[in-house]
């Protein structure tokens, strides 16, 4: 059980001794840092509520646009960041100009001293790299860059020693990598190319204090420590299942109600010692509402504000409602159970507190499970302090900075996490974008940002404005409403290896920058971070209007502009060639809030609609459909013949498990005459345990091509 009493006995002492050697920063500090410590970093949390020893510096280099070089300056928003022809390169250094077929030599980073290569990520990179480590003359990677920055382990034979299905499923995740490559005295990397071609990238490094012990990465270090890469990469595929709690204590349960305008004491405890993991659930009437509604507030050591202060939904990444997934430090179940593994260490004492801001009762069970953690002068405080703004104008000219956290004195930051709810009327990922803006990290004494990113979607590690839902161990997107990024959207990234230590001062900012101005925006944030006692930030306590759940405009109607430029929309109650077995659904996700519902059946497996062709031409159809737990597998016919998506497929499966999506579905362009012609879905099946299968149709547009 999780002490919750003053007493002392000699067995805690032991046991926080015990603890003290193996999760303190001085453990082990004459030891070498190897490719093996690296990735057991990987999945120690602890080791983050402890301020790094050897210190080190996280620096970010990347194809950001190098005219921003004045904070606040007239190029401060510019934003040529890889797609090539940039007015100036987007690298270091020129090293060799460009020849006559437009290739020349670009210098990506060049350090000196211990360090090592944590993140690297790319949407696409064009051209190849040399990697050279210390004073090797030759390169450890001479090849193609896109490899490179996505699957750097892969040229190496060694590979073929490790679990590598996995490795590639959680160290390589979604666009990023995360496999370290450390050295000792340098790092030089070269890009060979043509800067007119598209080259965007990040590259990750830490650099350590000097004198820090640093072995450099040898592709043999994968054979030498294949079990601890093989036992990292099992704890990252399933962390509910393999990441085992250190503690030996068992949790301490909670089961209470908070009614409407009540605030309750959820569970005291008495240090030193750590949270190591909170589970919450609550249920409600209107559980997204609750989980927005319902505040968390955590004290360490008699602080007079929670160093923890966010919705409870919001806190463990499930915002707005309960949307399932899995990463490291945060999980969210299907049934709304949701867990933080972010070790929570104090010094004499913790209260934890849920207040109640909305007008339904609220239940809440859950525990927390305690482990022995010693309290040092490098120890430090875990902290999430939530913030909103409603009512934004988003614009692609107005660009500003959004804080997310701004903070005075030491610590680490450890993760991000968004809730947006975007009102845009363009139904495709060009024109209903949010975040094309840059993250902008400051650390102690940077006057530009030593982490200057290329867009908020490659913060997240994914590109391309994807509206795709996806979940990887630091990195993910458990929400997108849609069509395209419209409707509420949630990503989160957690720093891990790639920890952001901070000695006197950090500053997080990142761009508001939409594809078009867009007005009546939310947009919520948490900068996860441990701090060492007596650092300040700009967090203002949260307001009784913060907390309000936005809701999407009503009757909203998709909009002809950008990837829907040239298009002409029907919604389909309207060309639906008969009503039979058809029903309709309300809500503000619909265009013009309602969505025409068709329950096929064995013996009425097809459902037509009439689409008036305006003029003779190559023609594309887009379906917008909804994608439902009760949904499934259909094909498509044009005038009676079988037509393929645009991607090639012959179906399309709109099943999804517990989320309700709107997703526009674009099919193969078709040369058409002018006039009516009938497109036509046919059911296939359903996946088993779905009876009674719903597809929904919100509305059919054609676009000239």
């Amino acid at each position: 059980m999780c002490r919750n009493t003053a007493k002392h006995g000699l067995i805690y002492l032991l046991l926080t001794v015990c603890s003290l050697s193996a999760l303190s920063d001085n453990a082990g500090k004459s030891s070498p840092i190897t490719t093996e410590t690296l990735f057991h970093e990987m999945v120690d949390l602890a080791n983050l509520a402890v301020f790094p020893k050897p210190a080190f510096r996280t620096v970010q280099f990347s194809s950001y646009d190098h005219r921003s070089r004045l904070p606040g300056g007239p190029d401060w928003f510019a934003n040529a960041d890889g797609f090539g022809g940039e007015p100036i390169p987007n690298f270091e250094k020129v090293l060799r100009a460009p020849d006559t077929d437009g290739i020349g030599e670009y210098l990506i980073v060049e350090v000196n001293g211990p360090g090592a290569i944590v993140r690297l990520w790319t949407a696409a990179i064009s051209g190849s790299v040399r990697v050279y480590l210390d004073d090797s003359q030759t390169p450890i990677y001479d090849g193609s860059a896109d490899d490179f920055f996505r699957r750097p382990y892969d040229r190496f034979s060694q590979t073929s020693n490790i679990d590598m299905d996995r490795f590639r499923r959680t160290i390589y995740q979604r666009d990023a990598s995360y496999a370290p490559i450390s050295f000792a005295e340098r790092l030089r990397i070269v890009w060979t190319g043509n800067t007119k071609e598209i080259h965007f990238y990040h590259l990750q490094v830490r650099l350590y204090e000097k004198g820090a012990s640093v072995t450099t990465f040898r592709p043999e270090d994968i054979a030498v420590y294949r079990r601890t890469i093989d036992k990292v990469t099992g704890i990252l595929s399933d962390p509910d299942r393999n990441l085992v709690p250190k503690s030996q204590q068992s949790p301490s349960p909670f089961d209470l109600d908070v009614k409407p305008s009540e605030k309750k004491t959820v569970i005291r405890l008495n240090g030193p010692q750590a949270i190591e993991q909170l589970v919450l659930r609550l249920t409600a009437d209107d559980l997204d509402k609750a989980l927005r509604q319902t505040l968390l507030q955590i004290t360490f050591d008699d602080a007079p504000w929670g160093q923890v202060q966010s919705p409870v939904g919001d806190f463990f990444g499930a915002a707005p409602g309960v949307n399932p997934y899995q990463s490291l430090p945060f999980s969210v179940r299907p049934d709304g159970t949701m867990i933080c593994r972010f070790v929570m260490p104090f010094e004499r004492s913790c209260r934890i507190e849920l207040e109640n801001t909305g007008v339904q009762p609220v239940a809440v069970k859950g525990s927390a499970l305690c482990m022995p953690f010693a309290w040092n002068e490098q120890t430090m405080h875990f902290r999430a302090r939530w913030r909103v703004q409603h009512n934004l104008i988003a614009s692609n000219r107005q660009v500003q900075d959004l804080p997310f956290l701004l903070a005075h004195g030491k610590g680490v930051y450890v993760g991000t996490g968004v809730y947006l709810m975007n009102p845009s009327s363009v139904p495709t990922p060009y024109g209903n974008w949010w975040g094309e803006g840059d993250e902008k990290i400051f650390v102690d004494d940077d006057f530009t940002p030593s982490t200057f990113g290329t867009g908020s979607e490659d913060y997240f590690n994914y590109s391309w404005s994807s509206p795709d839902i996806f979940a990887f161990p630091y990195c993910g997107q458990p929400r997108n409403d849609g069509p395209g990024n419209r409707g509420f959207v949630t990503n989160y990234r957690w720093h891990v290896l790639d920890s952001i230590p901070f000695r006197e001062n950090i500053r997080f900012y990142m761009e508001l920058f939409s594809h078009e101005r867009t007005v009546g925006m939310s947009y919520a944030r948490i900068g996860y971070h441990y701090a060492r006692p007596g650092l300040t930030d700009d967090h203002q306590a949260i307001m009784p209007g913060d907390p309000e759940l936005p809701v999407l405009p009503e009757n909203w109607q998709p909009a002809a502009r950008f990837g829907a430029a040239n298009a002409v929309f029907f919604a389909a109650e309207e060309i639906v060639s008969d009503k039979d077995d058809t029903q309709f659904e309300e809500g503000r996700l619909w265009a013009g809030g309602k969505l025409l519902v068709w329950t096929p059946t064995k013996d009425s497996n097809r459902k037509s609609f009439v689409l008036p062709i305006r003029s003779t031409g190559k023609q594309q159809i887009h379906i917008a459909f909804a994608l439902t737990p009760r949904a499934g597998r259909i094909s498509l016919l044009l005038d009676g013949k079988p037509i393929r998506l645009e991607d090639g497929a012959e179906d399309i499966d709109l099943h999804r498990p517990y989320r309700i999506l709107l997703r526009s579905i674009a099919l193969a362009p078709a040369e058409m005459e002018s006039g009516d012609h009938t497109l036509t879905l046919e059911w296939k099946d359903t996946p088993v345990g779905v009876s009674n299968p719903r597809i929904g149709i919100d509305f059919i547009w054609v676009q000239q091509r």
